[in-house]
């Protein structure tokens, strides 16, 4: 069974709007010169669609942020391996940490390994693996790429095709969930308009972009059902929630999100009530257009956009939200021609990951989320991939740090790192959780009390039944560690 509330919870809906709006503007990690500052670097701007003509949110833009982080120095000592086995060996052995505890320190600058303990063996990592996903569809994407939903003329008279382009955010009308998000009220007016006084009389789906089955066979049972994950299908509203109000992860989801959201077109577009909204796939062509009123089969009838890729990804990060990082994951797949499904997600992942330099022999995915327990990932893998997406030489792979959680202030670490022996990691470490029946996880940045940035992974995935909260409490006192030592 999956943990009653994987990464503990998450933020009020309310609260998840604001810091989701608030994180948009992106502080990112990058190199200048001699060491690592915290700014709002230049393609940020473009990248969140600056220049674009101007686009109607979901969600009016919020007040930006007041800075949390600690800046890293640029001088900054370096820990010794002698400070850090000084500093960890005694926390890693905690009872509440279970039997196998998998750890890797790397200094985000020089990339070198200061800790490790079975830091290359594959773990099974729960929502940690989001990072992965995160770094690969922007390596795959790029941050401004925007996910279409299209609607075409169908091959009969007043049929209507909407075409799922994969995008989960998507939202019927102005109160959707997502911030941002593009709008089926906004693509039924251009139908409309398209249409001329011609009144669409049918609504087809065709979401045939993510191939194969909905569901990842190495989920718990439960997880289709309780709330945390769906249906992944290339057509969805609100992340197929049925109440985009119901809060950011166990909602109540529908069983089949496509025809949901086929459903609330068809009704948007006026089409009479009764008319059954069945799945099919869009006629191909889009020629020359028939009179106005009667477009050729195929012809675009309009076409809205998601959010930004970055902006995705912060999403993704912020809420460990697995619905989204599931269309992330095939985002990759249809990026480097591979089917968009769990198994062609995964494959697509490694692949981009060994095109990063990364050791993918230590990569082993079966989902972009983390829900599967047949994942595995190495702790220096992680490490490996938060240096390099911090150091600078590939600034488009830093967006997965805008939406990545705050210890003590946002996200699954809102309400961590406020034990009297963990506070010095408050507004310090920023990281990503993952948390299974079984399995704790918590992988991100730290600066050291010197001012050293470093990245840190530990994994465990046979962690002690009953208690949660003890096993969150030691990994959190591994980081606190960090932020509180020189390490010398």
């Amino acid at each position: 069974m999956a943990d009653p509330a994987p990464d503990g919870g998450g933020a009020t809906p309310r609260r998840r709007r604001t810091l989701l709006a608030a994180l948009a503007t992106v502080l990112l990690l990058v190199v200048a010169g001699v060491g690592l500052v915290v700014v709002r670097p230049g393609p940020v701007a473009g990248w969140l669609g600056d220049d674009a003509e101007p686009r109607t949110d979901a969600r009016e833009p919020e007040a930006a942020p007041v800075s949390v982080l600690a800046l890293p120095a640029a001088t900054a000592a370096v820990p010794t391996a002698a400070g850090m086995r000084a500093a960890l060996d005694p926390l890693v052995g905690a009872t509440a940490l279970g039997g196998r505890v998998n750890v890797s320190v790397t200094d985000v600058v020089t990339g070198q390994e200061l800790y490790g303990r079975g830091a290359d063996d594959g773990t099974v990592p729960a929502s940690v693996t989001k990072l992965v996903t995160g770094v690969t569809v922007l390596a795959a994407r790029g941050p401004g790429y925007r996910i279409d939903t299209r609607a075409v003329a169908g091959a009969a008279p007043g049929e209507v095709v909407i075409v799922g382009g994969g995008d989960p955010t998507l939202a019927i009308d102005a109160n959707g969930f997502y911030p941002g998000a593009a709008r089926l009220d906004l693509l039924a007016q251009q139908v409309k308009q398209a249409l001329g006084g011609t009144p669409p009389s049918k609504v087809t789906v065709d979401s045939t972009l993510f191939p194969g089955p909905v569901h990842e066979p190495g989920w718990d049972a439960d997880i289709p059902t309780g709330g945390y994950g769906s249906a992944i299908t290339a057509l969805m509203t609100d992340g197929a929630r049925r109440d985009p109000d119901a809060g950011p992860k166990g909602a109540q989801r529908y069983q089949d999100p496509d025809l949901a959201a086929g459903r609330a077109f068809a009704k948007l577009l006026g089409v009479p009530t009764g008319t059954a909204v069945t799945r099919g796939k869009a006629p191909t062509g889009g020629g020359e257009a028939a009179p106005v009123g009667s477009p050729a089969p195929g012809t675009e009838l309009g076409k809205v956009e998601s959010p930004p890729m970055i902006r995705l990804v912060d999403i993704m990060i912020t809420d460990s939200d697995n619905v989204v990082a599931e269309a992330l994951a095939r985002q990759v797949a249809l990026a480097r021609d591979q089917p968009a499904s769990f198994v062609g997600a995964s494959a697509a992942m490694d692949q981009v990951a060994t095109e990063l330099g990364l050791p993918a022999d230590e990569l082993a995915l079966a989902d972009g989320s983390g829900l599967s327990r047949t994942n595995r990932i190495s702790p220096s893998l992680l490490t490996d991939l938060i240096a390099l997406a911090g150091n600078g030489t590939r600034p488009e792979l830093a967006g997965i740090f805008g939406g990545l959680p705050v210890g003590g202030w946002s996200g699954t670490l809102d309400s961590r790192f406020d034990a009297p022996d963990t506070r010095v990691g408050a507004g310090v470490v920023r990281a990503k959780t993952g948390t299974l029946t079984g399995v704790h996880a918590i992988a991100g940045l730290v600066t050291t009390t010197d001012g050293r940035l470093l990245s840190f992974a530990v994994l465990t995935d046979r962690t002690p039944p009953g208690t949660p909260d003890a096993t969150r409490l030691a990994l959190d006192r591994i980081g606190a560690a960090l932020a509180g030592c020189g390490c010398r």
